[in-house]
């Protein structure tokens, strides 16, 4: 499959972004264990939060919404793609685990066109670390890798590459800000 535009496949490296991450780290502690609370913390600080971020056509609009489920188990991100006027919108659903097993932590991404993937995620240098994954859609297969770097407390910058043969291209980037708290936060 080769690298295509924005559209629900492409948002699916745009899974992953306040200052609350500690707290809301150690409010998990007890519910997931020391080892899950510790693997989560790079993710609290998204948690609690909508962030949206515009593609660079600057038509199209990617919005994610994070929050604690399940007693602090798990994180939740829901996503919504605004594709502009005329066009109906992609919705997407992240649900991040600890693995114990593997002692890592993990996401399972579904989107409304029947795409999925599922791959790790780590954290390096301030930045959350998605390695190379597949996504499926009716058949097709896409592997991508992506990046999340924090910028200050309520922005993250996303970069997200594709595999074409036995090279990585660059697939896009886009600038995620926080515009709203939600329910199930820190």
């Amino acid at each position: 499959m080769k690298p295509r535009g924005p559209g629900p496949a492409v948002v699916v490296a745009v899974l992953l972004a306040g200052m609350n991450g500690a707290a809301a780290a150690a409010e998990t502690a007890g519910a997931t264990g020391n080892a899950a609370a510790t693997a989560f913390a790079p993710l609290a600080f998204l948690v609690g939060h909508c962030w949206k971020g515009t593609f660079p056509d600057g038509k199209v609009t990617d919005e994610h919404c994070f929050s604690w489920i399940y007693g602090g188990k798990f994180v939740r991100d829901e996503h919504v793609v605004h594709k502009g006027a005329g066009q109906p919108d992609g919705f997407g659903e992240s649900i991040y685990m600890w693995d114990s097993p593997t002692g890592q932590l993990q996401y399972l991404y579904i989107e409304s066109a029947g795409g999925f993937s599922r791959g790790s995620v780590s954290s390096e240098d301030n930045a959350l670390v998605f390695p190379a994954a597949t996504y499926t859609e009716n058949g097709q297969v896409q592997t991508y890798r992506s990046r999340w770097r924090r910028v200050g407390g309520d922005a993250y910058d996303v970069v997200t590459e594709f595999r074409d043969g036995d090279r990585w291209v660059p697939g896009f980037t886009i600038h995620m800000q926080k515009v709203s708290s939600v329910a199930g936060g820190a």
